[in-house]
């Protein structure tokens, strides 16, 4: 009774060069309203920007945004789960890994994001399927 990553992952992410200005990256993130940008080095999954590393890499140290690339302040290196792995796997990791969000990659390719917000709203859909699954199986043995 697994329930994989890909079910419960978004789909449509942003994503940015690593050599844009951390400007450029916030018009992008405010553009689609996203809190986070996935960073490619050589069109590759490097690393993920998001509103904290902005704020603590850039406003709270006084430096200038227009003069920053993003892959001075990226958080990488880009922790990855498969798109097959179990969703309890990826709670776990990101617990482990004091992360909100998880890029999902098979062979270099990104599939999508998965975040504990989409984690959240999906926790009813989730626990109502494992409890159904449980029931299956307790029918299972009381032929």
């Amino acid at each position: 009774m697994s329930y994989p990553v890909k079910d419960y992952m978004e789909k449509e992410i942003q994503t940015v060069d690593c050599e844009v200005s951390a400007v450029e990256a916030s018009k992008i993130m405010a553009a689609k309203n996203d809190a986070y940008l996935i960073v490619l080095k050589n069109a590759q999954p490097a690393g993920i920007l998001t509103e904290g590393d902005l704020l603590r890499k850039i406003m709270a140290q006084g430096r200038d945004p227009a003069k920053v690339k993003i892959s001075e302040i990226m958080s990488t290196p880009l922790i990855t789960i498969s798109p097959e792995e179990p969703v309890n796997v990826a709670v776990k990791l990101m617990v482990d890994k004091n992360i909100r969000r998880l890029a999902v990659v098979r062979d270099s390719i990104i599939y999508g994001v998965i975040t504990m917000r989409d984690l959240a709203k999906h926790f009813n859909d989730y626990n109502e399927r494992v409890v159904k699954d449980i029931f299956r199986s307790m029918s299972l043995f009381h032929v």
